[in-house]
Protein backbone atom coordinates (compact mmCIF):
# COMPACT_ATOMS: atom_id res chain seq x y z
CA UNK A 1 0.00 0.00 0.00
CA UNK A 2 1.21 3.54 -0.94
CA UNK A 3 0.91 6.79 0.97
CA UNK A 4 -1.45 8.35 -1.62
CA UNK A 5 -3.61 5.18 -1.17
CA UNK A 6 -3.33 5.00 2.63
CA UNK A 7 -4.83 8.84 2.78
CA UNK A 8 -7.88 7.74 0.88
CA UNK A 9 -7.88 4.45 3.39
CA UNK A 10 -8.06 6.60 6.52
CA UNK A 11 -10.12 8.80 5.33
CA UNK A 12 -12.94 6.25 4.54
CA UNK A 13 -12.33 4.79 7.98
CA UNK A 14 -13.05 7.82 9.37
CA UNK A 15 -16.61 8.10 7.83
CA UNK A 16 -17.10 4.48 9.32
CA UNK A 17 -16.30 5.15 12.50
CA UNK A 18 -12.34 5.36 12.42
CA UNK A 19 -9.36 3.38 12.70
CA UNK A 20 -7.96 2.41 16.37
CA UNK A 21 -5.88 5.60 16.29
CA UNK A 22 -8.81 7.73 16.12
CA UNK A 23 -10.69 6.00 18.66
CA UNK A 24 -7.47 6.20 21.21
CA UNK A 25 -7.20 10.12 20.27
CA UNK A 26 -11.07 10.45 21.31
CA UNK A 27 -10.74 8.75 24.45
CA UNK A 28 -7.55 9.80 25.32
CA UNK A 29 -8.44 12.16 28.76
CA UNK A 30 -10.60 9.65 29.98
CA UNK A 31 -7.86 7.50 32.21
CA UNK A 32 -6.79 10.92 33.09
CA UNK A 33 -10.39 11.46 34.04
CA UNK A 34 -10.74 8.77 36.27
CA UNK A 35 -7.33 8.63 37.76
CA UNK A 36 -8.19 12.49 38.73
CA UNK A 37 -11.50 12.05 40.02
CA UNK A 38 -11.58 8.65 42.14
CA UNK A 39 -7.80 10.42 43.96
CA UNK A 40 -9.79 13.75 44.75
CA UNK A 41 -12.91 12.10 46.14
CA UNK A 42 -10.63 9.67 47.90
CA UNK A 43 -8.48 12.49 49.24
CA UNK A 44 -11.71 14.32 49.97
CA UNK A 45 -13.28 11.35 51.41
CA UNK A 46 -10.25 10.63 53.28
CA UNK A 47 -9.84 14.64 54.90
CA UNK A 48 -13.33 14.33 56.14
CA UNK A 49 -13.76 10.90 57.88
CA UNK A 50 -9.82 11.22 59.86
CA UNK A 51 -11.30 13.11 63.04
CA UNK A 52 -7.39 14.06 63.57
CA UNK A 53 -6.92 16.16 60.68
CA UNK A 54 -9.76 18.52 61.29
CA UNK A 55 -8.52 19.59 64.39
CA UNK A 56 -7.03 23.18 64.59
CA UNK A 57 -3.79 21.61 66.68
CA UNK A 58 -2.61 18.57 67.39
CA UNK A 59 -0.73 15.57 65.72
CA UNK A 60 -2.15 15.45 62.32
CA UNK A 61 -4.54 18.54 62.37
CA UNK A 62 -4.46 20.86 59.28
CA UNK A 63 -3.38 23.41 62.20
CA UNK A 64 -0.33 21.63 62.53
CA UNK A 65 0.33 21.00 59.66
CA UNK A 66 -0.05 24.66 58.47
CA UNK A 67 1.67 25.89 61.08
CA UNK A 68 4.81 23.69 59.89
CA UNK A 69 4.96 24.31 56.33
CA UNK A 70 4.12 28.22 56.81
CA UNK A 71 7.71 29.52 56.93
CA UNK A 72 8.87 27.74 53.98
CA UNK A 73 5.95 28.28 51.54
CA UNK A 74 5.83 30.41 48.50
CA UNK A 75 3.26 32.30 50.14
CA UNK A 76 3.17 32.56 53.48
CA UNK A 77 0.24 34.92 53.48
CA UNK A 78 -1.95 31.99 52.26
CA UNK A 79 -0.75 29.97 54.90
CA UNK A 80 -1.88 33.06 57.35
CA UNK A 81 -5.29 33.26 55.97
CA UNK A 82 -5.31 29.49 56.36
CA UNK A 83 -4.93 29.58 59.85
CA UNK A 84 -7.21 31.95 60.89
CA UNK A 85 -9.56 28.73 60.76
CA UNK A 86 -7.69 25.39 60.07
CA UNK A 87 -10.57 23.11 60.37
CA UNK A 88 -12.64 25.65 58.72
CA UNK A 89 -9.98 25.65 56.17
CA UNK A 90 -9.55 21.46 56.22
CA UNK A 91 -13.25 21.76 55.37
CA UNK A 92 -12.90 23.89 52.70
CA UNK A 93 -10.30 21.52 50.81
CA UNK A 94 -11.99 18.32 51.81
CA UNK A 95 -15.07 19.07 50.13
CA UNK A 96 -13.38 20.62 47.43
CA UNK A 97 -11.35 17.74 46.54
CA UNK A 98 -15.13 15.94 47.00
CA UNK A 99 -17.19 18.31 44.46
CA UNK A 100 -14.66 18.32 42.10
CA UNK A 101 -14.06 14.41 41.89
CA UNK A 102 -17.16 13.62 41.48
CA UNK A 103 -17.77 16.74 38.94
CA UNK A 104 -14.84 15.28 37.14
CA UNK A 105 -16.43 11.23 37.41
CA UNK A 106 -19.65 12.55 36.06
CA UNK A 107 -18.24 14.64 33.32
CA UNK A 108 -20.25 17.76 35.17
CA UNK A 109 -19.29 20.92 34.40
CA UNK A 110 -15.77 19.20 33.59
CA UNK A 111 -13.96 22.03 32.86
CA UNK A 112 -15.17 24.14 35.92
CA UNK A 113 -14.32 21.09 38.10
CA UNK A 114 -10.71 20.66 36.50
CA UNK A 115 -10.34 24.43 36.96
CA UNK A 116 -11.14 24.04 40.96
CA UNK A 117 -8.53 20.66 40.69
CA UNK A 118 -6.04 23.42 39.31
CA UNK A 119 -6.66 25.86 41.69
CA UNK A 120 -6.57 22.98 44.58
CA UNK A 121 -3.32 21.95 43.30
CA UNK A 122 -1.93 25.29 43.24
CA UNK A 123 -2.50 26.32 46.19
CA UNK A 124 -1.01 23.17 47.66
CA UNK A 125 2.07 23.62 45.67
CA UNK A 126 2.30 26.86 47.07
CA UNK A 127 2.17 26.38 50.29
CA UNK A 128 2.69 22.54 50.91
CA UNK A 129 5.07 21.32 48.95
CA UNK A 130 6.48 24.30 47.59
CA UNK A 131 9.83 23.15 49.91
CA UNK A 132 10.22 20.44 48.00
CA UNK A 133 13.86 19.86 46.83
CA UNK A 134 14.31 18.63 44.36
CA UNK A 135 10.94 20.33 43.16
CA UNK A 136 9.61 16.91 41.46
CA UNK A 137 9.30 15.20 44.76
CA UNK A 138 6.44 17.24 45.77
CA UNK A 139 3.35 15.78 43.58
CA UNK A 140 0.73 18.99 43.59
CA UNK A 141 3.10 20.39 40.71
CA UNK A 142 2.19 17.45 38.77
CA UNK A 143 -1.38 17.08 39.66
CA UNK A 144 -1.99 21.18 38.42
CA UNK A 145 -0.10 19.91 35.14
CA UNK A 146 -2.87 17.10 34.97
CA UNK A 147 -5.72 18.96 35.60
CA UNK A 148 -4.55 21.42 32.41
CA UNK A 149 -5.83 19.05 29.71
CA UNK A 150 -9.49 18.99 31.32
CA UNK A 151 -9.37 22.28 31.73
CA UNK A 152 -8.88 23.02 27.97
CA UNK A 153 -10.56 19.61 26.57
CA UNK A 154 -13.22 19.05 29.10
CA UNK A 155 -14.93 15.68 28.89
CA UNK A 156 -16.32 15.54 25.41
CA UNK A 157 -16.94 11.59 25.95
CA UNK A 158 -18.81 9.28 28.36
CA UNK A 159 -20.15 12.51 29.90
CA UNK A 160 -22.99 14.29 31.65
CA UNK A 161 -21.44 17.24 29.22
CA UNK A 162 -21.47 15.49 26.43
CA UNK A 163 -25.00 14.08 26.99
CA UNK A 164 -26.29 17.56 26.93
CA UNK A 165 -24.45 18.86 24.77
CA UNK A 166 -25.79 16.13 22.16
CA UNK A 167 -29.15 16.56 23.60
CA UNK A 168 -29.01 20.82 22.65
CA UNK A 169 -28.06 19.54 19.52
CA UNK A 170 -31.06 17.25 19.03
CA UNK A 171 -33.48 19.68 19.83
CA UNK A 172 -31.81 22.52 17.29
CA UNK A 173 -31.32 20.20 15.09
CA UNK A 174 -35.22 19.14 15.45
CA UNK A 175 -36.09 23.08 15.26
CA UNK A 176 -35.23 22.80 11.99
CA UNK A 177 -37.13 20.62 10.83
Amino acid sequence: MTHGMRGGDVYSSRQNGGDWRDNAARYALLPLRIFLGVTFVYAGLDKLTDSAFMKDSGAGSIGDMMRTVRDSSAIPALVDMALKSPSGFGYAIALGELAVGIGTLLGLLTRLAALGGALISLSLWLTVSWASDPYYYGNDLAYLMAWLPLVLAGAPLLSVDAALRSRRRNRSEGAYR
